[in-house]
């Protein structure tokens, strides 16, 4: 009988849901702000593994954002590069759109049940809800201020509640042993937000 994959959540898991209850409380709606939370969270993995030499050109089929017609949006002072060809307000990075979907492939999912996802949530949006304006707009402050201080706890946390009650017996998630994000999915090997 074939095992079942192991989840863990991470950092990236982290920032992503942060991100998103940023965007939801500074007025996205939460199609766009899971999108916002995903882009966000593959910007700082790829910023934390260094994006491709500063003046090099884009790789062969990574058009660039002029090329694609793709416009930025503001959120506080962060920006995101906007969809050009969604109907909804949806994010963009290295060519890829970052849906709802995704963000729930790539994220919610690691919480094992959607329930353990949607608890986990509302607490997001809480935390986040217990700073002020000007620290969810400046990209900055909320990294400083209300992401880091709070990943590590989080993961434990989240990790511990979350996938160990639902865990079979014997299993293990491995989720505080190694805490850098894999390589599937979006993910980046080697990365810490």
């Amino acid at each position: 009988m074939p095992r079942a994959p192991v989840r863990r959540i991470t950092r990236f898991t982290v920032m992503a849901t942060l991100q998103a209850a940023r965007a939801t409380r500074l007025g996205l709606p939460e199609g766009s702000a899971l999108s916002w939370g995903l882009n966000r969270a593959i910007f700082y993995a790829a910023a934390k593994r260094g994006f491709r030499g500063a003046g090099a050109p884009a790789p062969p089929g990574e058009p660039s954002a002029a090329a694609t017609g793709a416009e930025t949006y503001s959120l506080g002072d962060d920006f995101a590069y906007r969809d050009p060809n969604s109907a909804e307000l949806r994010f963009t990075i290295g060519g890829e759109t970052q849906t709802e979907e995704a963000f729930h492939r790539q994220v919610a999912a690691r919480f094992g049940e959607e329930r353990a996802f949607r608890e986990a949530w509302e607490e997001a949006l809480e935390l986040v809800g217990k700073f002020d304006e000007g620290t969810l707009r400046s990209g900055r402050r909320f990294y400083a201020e209300v992401y880091k201080p709070r990943r590590d706890e989080l993961v434990a946390q989240w990790t511990e509640r979350f996938l160990h009650e639902q865990a079979p017996a014997g299993a293990t998630t491995g989720a505080l042993t190694r805490k850098t994000p894999h390589a599937r999915d979006g993910h980046l090997t080697g990365t810490r937000p």
